[in-house]
């Protein structure tokens, strides 16, 4: 039978995608694990690729197309010895309506075009039915002389795909089919009542009132501006914000940044790295959240999750808005290792060729507005972070030095938190270990 290929989910979030451009034309012949498409969401574009093999039988939803829904089917791919033109794909394909989001954006790069559903994940020969297989895994099974009625699918809404085939071949994949469930099911528990909108402010017909109709030009929100302004809105109106404001003295910093520099091996006719203050922010944030792991935590309605390592989110400006890389286990990496990865980073971020596990998720974030003469700002929380830190501009002040006056090198920076989860205290204490960082900065050398 066709199998029909779905719009995927990239993220929990994911709602609509534009499907961007197909690297496959109707008739090709197409193998498990070949990249098909390529699909654009409000901050990256990401490969779909096939999970059966056969001849991309039709394109449903041509390339460029924008707003495509999730779990709709976007092109048929037919199976072996079938007719190709004689395969049609049904109208629309929706997800359960029961169906909780997963909690965990996709781990890999490649997200997998999904099969059409099937009434149930287990193998449906108990009943008579033909079991739910790719074309590869019944070839394989055939091949290995497996019954298919005795083997789980781990793909796709219980597809059996070819690695459950390799499984069982060691004995690791045959299982019983699940028990057929009662007839008569326990009633569902009531929904919960959903929660009062967020306030959005005047309707866009009362705002361009305000203006004559020729002295503006109106330019769309595309989706990146559009998921920037709901999770913003929703941070500030459901995170109770307190902010903590220090100041550093950047002399000792700026002068092994030098020295590292000045030190750095040469690699293809090019340093091999290049500190920035930047760098070091991260790794003085991320040393301070592993001094003060109570402050290393996120917020949710039933716990806190206090994390085990310290992944640093930083601030990205890109045509249209901004998205925020992250750099995992900031406090084990060295200098130049995150100055490398930042860098790496920041350029596809640009291109939007990062992957939703490279800029989703973290346990804090850095913004950086000092290359732009910012003295100080305060940062909005991004949950599922805690915390946030604004980092100001490095600037020659008066200070007073036992008992005189002189002049350092000051950067102000303000913490936002979330103060369900991080007290005025506790702020406090994540900023001077951070403060202390700074100022001595060989100690994150060692």
């Amino acid at each position: 039978m066709p199998t029909n290929i779905l719009m995927p989910a990239l993220s929990p979030t994911m709602e609509k995608g534009n499907l961007a451009k197909w690297l496959k034309k109707e008739g090709d012949t197409i193998k498990s694990g070949d990249i098909i498409a390529e699909i654009e969401t409000d901050k990256a574009t990401m490969e779909v690729e096939a999970v059966d093999e056969g001849i991309l039988a039709r394109i449903v939803v041509p390339e460029g197309t924008a707003d495509v829904a999730v779990n709709e089917i976007i092109g048929v791919i037919a199976a072996e010895g079938e007719d190709a033109k004689a395969a049609a794909a049904p109208a629309k394909a929706e997800a359960p309506k029961s169906e909780a989001p997963k909690a965990e954006a996709p781990k890999a790069a490649p997200v997998a075009a999904a099969p059409a559903a099937a009434p149930s994940a287990a193998p449906a020969a108990s009943s008579g039915e033909r079991p739910f297989a790719s074309p590869l895994a019944r070839r394989l099974a055939k091949e290995a002389g497996l019954d298919l009625s005795k083997v789980q699918g781990s793909g796709p809404h219980g597809r059996i795909v070819e690695k459950d085939i390799e499984a069982a071949k060691t004995g690791g994949g045959a299982k019983a089919a699940p028990a057929a469930a009662p007839s008569t099911a326990a009633p569902a528990s009531a929904p919960k009542p959903a929660a009062a909108p967020l306030a959005t402010g005047p309707s866009d017909e009362q705002v361009k009132k305000l203006f004559a109709a020729d002295s503006y030009e109106e330019v769309p929100h595309d989706g990146m501006r559009k998921t920037i302004a709901r999770r913003l809105l929703e941070a500030k109106q459901t995170v109770p914000h307190f902010y903590v404001t220090v100041d550093c003295e950047l002399d000792a910093l700026l002068k092994l940044r030098g020295e590292l520099n000045a030190a750095a091996p040469e690699k293809d006719g090019k340093p091999a790295y290049k500190l920035s203050v930047n760098d070091m922010v991260i790794k003085a944030l991320a040393l301070a959240l592993k001094a003060v792991p109570d402050a290393n935590v996120s917020w949710t309605e039933n716990a806190m999750l206090k994390h085990k390592h310290a992944d640093v989110g930083v601030a990205v400006s890109i045509p249209g808005g901004l998205i925020t890389p992250i750099i995992r286990d900031a406090c084990h990496k060295s200098l130049s290792q995150i100055s490398n990865e930042m860098k790496d980073m920041a350029a596809r971020a640009k291109a939007r060729k990062l992957k939703p596990e490279e800029y989703q998720g973290g346990t804090t974030a850095v913004s950086n507005l000092g290359m732009f003469g910012v003295k100080d700002f305060a940062a909005i929380v991004n949950p599922p972070h805690a915390t946030i830190l604004a980092v100001g501009a490095g600037e020659q002040r008066a200070v007073v030095k036992g008992g005189q006056l002189a002049v350092a090198t000051v950067m102000s920076v303000t913490l936002s938190t979330d103060h369900r989860a991080v007290d005025g205290a506790l702020g406090a204490e994540l900023l001077a270990a951070f403060k202390g960082y700074i100022e001595k900065p060989m100690a994150m050398l060692v």
